[in-house]
């Protein structure tokens, strides 16, 4: 067991970055964010007009960053560090959200068919005032997808919850003929740059 001041806080609620922080020994706890209710998300995703991609993600990733920190004051929880990320899926500078929901998820598998986007994740650490930032990039190829194949991975439950309608990690895999930069930033953490991070801010890795 690591000492306890080298717990951090993990402010998201993708599966898949818990996964990827557990695959590099990192204890963590869940600090989560509103992002539904009466009174609206605690951080919005929507995107300003003419933002880029890259300063968009960027922006997103902050400001989670800066409701945790907020967040953890009023819930008079331990100080920790705490870790924030966004993933944004990119074609021809425009960035494809989650999908809302068969129709678009189908649009957006015609999109990526036969192409090659960028996956975008934006991770922020930070610790007191202090705050490290990185926004890292990767290209993937998807092969030529033909209708029935793109219809019968739209039925799935899979495209939904993820940016850009599809995860590496899962039935989409058969799909990417190749990829360029972070296998786990496509996920949602490049763990790379994830681990500098988290060493510049005192956290032990292995």
């Amino acid at each position: 067991m690591k000492p306890p001041d080298h717990k951090i806080y993990l402010a998201s609620k993708s599966p898949r970055r818990r996964e990827l922080l557990r695959q590099i020994g990192v204890e963590f706890e869940l600090l989560l964010l509103r992002d539904q209710g009466p009174r609206g998300p605690e951080v919005s995703e929507d995107v300003h007009p003419n933002e880029p991609p890259h300063e968009y993600v960027a922006r997103v990733t902050r400001e989670k960053a800066e409701a945790a920190s907020k967040a953890m004051v009023w819930r008079r929880l331990p100080m920790r560090t705490v870790l924030t990320a966004d993933t944004t899926v990119v074609i021809d500078g425009r960035i494809l959200g989650k999908p809302a929901d068969p129709p678009e998820a189908v649009a957006m598998m015609r999109a990526l068919s036969g192409r090659t986007h960028q996956v975008l994740t934006s991770v922020v650490v930070s610790r007191d005032e202090q705050v490290w930032q990185t926004t890292q990039r990767s290209d993937v190829t998807f092969a030529t997808l033909s209708d029935a194949a793109i219809q019968a991975y739209c039925a799935t439950p899979e495209p939904y919850d993820k940016a850009g309608g599809y995860g590496i990690q899962g039935m989409a895999a058969v799909f990417i003929a190749n990829i360029g930069g972070s296998h786990s930033g496509i996920m949602g953490l490049p763990l790379h740059e994830t681990a500098q991070l988290l060493m510049q801010a005192g956290i032990p890795i292995l």
